[in-house]
């Protein structure tokens, strides 16, 4: 069994340079892959390897004193899978660890009010808070809580004008914001907190801690979670889903639109079908016939890593 970790930290760095190599090569010698990002605003990443290994580099990156302790305090989420998801490490240097777009914009310097899952009801319940999903639609077409916004973004990237345009004129008392793995939200109440908003909450942990510990009977969860992973969506407790994945577009696919005559497996769904060139169709099919003769060969192929998605956590 391949144990995989999510986490995520925002802290001041300052020598990400030379971290990166110190990071690249201990990965390497541990059999790690995944990917990592490094900024000046912290650290943001996913690998799978053996639990022996995970649990070495959880102990490097806590305790080495390279790192100064920036990031003994690094919270991570598991999950397991019989193959290890990744086919190669990659530690990339970056601008941000979760793309926003707005300069100056980190939760180093300001951050919004930590909500538990355990008290995360209370919140969105109170009828002076606005509830906002910072996903992207095709994650919050599968599942959001219960009289969340959705702002119809494509990517994060898409969040700041949503704000201008919808609640520059209109501040509510409250807004209270949440995402998968808490990494976008956390982001978004820093955003939040420099356009004038005064009262501002995340879930801590995102989604996945509250479907993790909340029970189902007291959950005010509404359909499945997307993750990006091989299970694709999650429910409570963890539980995997029953969505597949389109691997042309990633949008997440219920059984019934996994039987639609526009479904090819590796190459078009309902959501990508007519929108794709006939080149890009061409590509793809390629694509899936390399993937499907590797796969009888007993070989991985490159380009079927399922889970290098444009966002985690």
């Amino acid at each position: 069994m391949f144990l995989t970790i999510a986490f995520y930290h925002f802290v001041r760095l300052k020598n990400i340079e030379q971290l990166q190599p110190f990071i690249q090569s201990f990965c390497q010698k541990n059999n790690l892959k995944g990917t990592i990002l490094l900024a000046s605003e912290g650290i943001n990443g996913t690998i799978s390897s053996k639990d022996i290994n995970i649990y070495e580099f959880l102990k490097f990156i806590k305790e080495d004193i390279f790192f100064n302790a920036n990031f003994k305090n690094l919270e991570h989420k598991e999950s397991w899978a019989t193959e290890n998801p990744f086919y190669r490490m990659k530690v990339r240097l970056k601008k941000e660890i979760v793309a926003l777009g707005v300069k100056g914009v980190s939760p180093t310097k300001k951050v919004g009010k930590y909500v538990n899952p355990e008290d995360w009801n209370e919140i969105i319940q109170d009828p002076d808070t606005l509830v906002i999903d910072t996903r992207n639609n095709y994650e919050v077409d599968i599942g959001t809580f219960e009289n969340a916004v959705n702002p119809e973004t494509e990517s994060f990237r898409e969040f700041p004008s949503y704000v201008d345009n919808n609640l520059k004129n209109k501040k509510p008392k409250k807004v209270a914001m949440f995402c998968t793995g808490g990494i976008r939200c956390e982001k978004a109440t820093s955003l939040m907190l420099e356009k004038g908003f005064k009262d501002v909450y995340h879930l801590k942990g995102g989604i996945l801690k509250y479907l993790e510990s909340i029970p189902k009977e007291e959950s005010l969860w509404q359909g499945e979670c997307f993750v990006f992973d091989q299970r694709v969506a999650v429910t409570h407790g963890l539980s995997e889903g029953q969505y597949d994945q389109c691997y042309a577009c990633r949008h997440p696919l219920s059984p019934d639109e996994l039987k639609s005559n526009k479904y090819i497996k590796g190459v078009s769904c309902p959501y990508c079908f007519n929108k794709l060139t006939d080149k890009k169709k061409t590509g793809v099919i390629e694509r899936q016939k390399q993937i499907m003769l590797s796969k009888s060969r007993g070989e991985n192929h490159i380009g079927d890593d399922q889970n290098l998605n444009k966002e985690k956590v």
